[in-house]
């Protein structure tokens, strides 16, 4: 089965309770406020044939960059989000990309799908669930 191309630059519309899934990630008020008012954009390229793809979450704060091959685990430095590393997969579950982070905080990950022209992001930690949803730029 060939797996969607997620490649494409995407820019966020929709955000809801991203403070609280900070506070789990124990990330400081003021900071948490910052966070929760940038708009950021996602410059993704994927390479379906090798399973290859580079996330770039660019916010006018601070940068994310995510380089990985779907299927593999891979020591991942979240410094720039809440200073920890963890191993991380990400894989396919149907056309959703799954992504598990093993580390210090309990039930860490995310999945993004796409519906149409949008990229919907689900963040977990700790039981918290705070919800991104992208438009793909034209």
């Amino acid at each position: 089965m060939s797996k969607l191309n997620y490649s494409g630059t995407f820019h966020m519309v929709e955000q809801e309770n991203m403070d609280s899934y900070l506070a789990a990630l124990d990330i400081n008020f003021a900071l948490r406020k910052i966070v929760c008012l940038l708009r950021p954009s996602k410059e993704i390229a994927h390479d379906p044939a090798t399973g290859t793809m580079k996330i770039r979450t660019l916010t006018t704060f601070k940068n994310f960059m995510m380089d990985f091959t779907i299927g593999e685990e891979f020591t991942e430095d979240l410094g720039p989000v809440d200073g920890r590393t963890c191993q991380t997969t990400v894989s396919w579950e149907g056309d959703n990309l799954i992504c598990v982070q093993r580390g210090e905080k309990e039930g860490r990950g995310w999945t993004h799908w796409l519906e149409g022209d949008k990229l919907h992001l689900e963040m977990r930690v700790q039981g918290i669930v705070a919800k991104q949803v992208f438009k793909k730029a034209v």
